[in-house]
């Protein structure tokens, strides 16, 4: 299972996603919060809490061979 954290420019950087995160997968960056994938378990939190949705989190599973 691949993780992708995406948080795009209508962040405000309000911190409440950084604050939310159970993983602490997120901290604070200079425009925006960075996300760190590997950490991330794709539980939704910070998707949940954000208020302007911002935050985009996909996960995709590899293809069976």
């Amino acid at each position: 299972m691949r993780i992708s954290v995406a948080i795009d420019a209508r962040c405000t950087g309000c911190g409440m996603c950084i604050a939310t995160c159970p993983e602490r997968a997120l901290w604070p960056g200079v425009k925006r919060p960075l996300a760190d994938a590997d950490v991330c378990t794709a539980c939704l939190a910070c998707v949940e809490v954000c208020p302007v949705d911002a935050i985009a989190i996909a996960v995709t599973r590899p293809a069976a061979t």
